[in-house]
């Protein structure tokens, strides 16, 4: 009998075969519930025993040589029939990549930092989690001014001393810590307002903010900078700053380019004057200056800031500023070819 178990483990290891069929007869023929190998172990009562111990070993001889041969021949088939279908033909053309669709508020973002970066601004970023010192007090916004009213915000219930930022003029009071004049700095980011969701106001929305700080800064240097910016953004050059008031600028002003009236789009956004207000800006108030740190007797500087959505929704004719936050696909699939 074992001889005759040894003459299967040479029939085994000898057996080849690429057929499916082929091979799931051979696995039934020692493998299976009925198999060889179960007729062998039937009979190991009755071999003598002093040949228990060579019997035993040469049938778990034959059942593993059986089991590894099963297991290589299968696995081969499935690695040739993997490399057939994925790379059989090398010559066949490539599948088409898709590609990915980039957000239009990152569009416009991206193409003010570029414009503001060749006329020597660098970018500076800071926390959405702030404090009452650098959102409120250092820019002139002590506890209780009447201008807290304008941005009101989420406070962390923990902590009243903890919010989200109301603006990203929170970044310049830090980067005026911690850098001398001269100073030219953007700084884009996402802020917060406690503000009703409608299609023209959302809770929360992007801004770019722009500080520029050194001896001798003046007002014609606000004014030709944001004529710059208004021309390589938008392709018009004429502008209008109006009086305003903001606690951190003295003077200050809103911001108006000249969009025209050329189209039925253009008479609807301007609500038939051809003027569009864009920002706010306006000379740093000598008080901010003091409360970073910086002379304001030797040192005088400008900042101002632009709404990255409102920009967005202007130059793509975007109705609705929440589809900008819902994620729809078929809204971003739109912006695949806009770098």
């Amino acid at each position: 009998m074992i001889e005759t178990i040894k003459k299967h483990i040479a029939e085994v290891q000898a057996f080849s075969s690429t057929n499916k069929e082929e091979i799931e007869n051979f696995r039934i023929k020692y493998l299976g519930k009925k198999g060889l190998l179960n007729d062998f172990f039937a009979e190991f009562k009755n071999v003598p025993n002093e040949q228990k111990k060579e019997f035993g070993q040469v049938i778990n001889t034959l059942k593993n040589a059986a089991q590894e041969k099963v297991d290589s021949l299968k696995d081969a088939i499935e690695s040739n029939s993997e490399s057939k279908g994925v790379y059989g033909d090398l010559s066949r053309p490539g599948e088409v990549v898709p590609l990915g669709s980039r957000h239009p508020i990152s569009i416009v973002k991206n193409k003010i930092i570029d414009i503001f970066l060749r006329i020597g601004f660098n970018v500076s970023e800071g926390p959405e989690i702030e404090d009452d010192w650098h959102n409120f007090t250092a820019l002139n916004l002590p506890e209780y001014h009447p201008a807290r009213d304008m941005q009101d915000t989420f406070f962390i219930q923990t902590n009243p001393d903890v919010l989200l930022r109301t603006h990203t003029s929170s970044v310049q009071v830090r980067y005026m810590e911690d850098n001398k004049p001269p100073i030219r700095t953007i700084s884009p980011g996402r802020v917060y307002r406690n503000e009703a969701i409608s299609a023209r106001s959302h809770c929360f929305f992007h801004q770019v903010e722009g500080l520029y700080v050194d001896k001798g800064v003046s007002f014609a240097d606000l004014k030709q900078t944001l004529q710059y910016f208004t021309t390589e953004m938008f392709g018009k050059s004429k502008i209008r700053l109006r009086p305003s008031y903001f606690p951190f600028t003295e003077p200050s002003a809103e911001v108006d380019v000249y969009w025209g009236l050329e189209t039925e789009a253009d008479y609807r956004i301007t609500k038939g004057t051809g003027w569009l207000e864009i920002g706010g800006c306006g000379m740093v108030d000598p008080n901010v200056l003091k409360n970073c740190g910086i002379d304001a007797e030797e040192y005088s500087g400008f900042a101002f800031g632009v709404g990255i959505d409102r920009i967005a929704m202007l130059l793509h004719q975007i109705p609705d500023i929440r589809m900008f936050s819902e994620n729809d696909v078929r809204f971003l699939e739109q912006f695949k070819s806009v770098l």
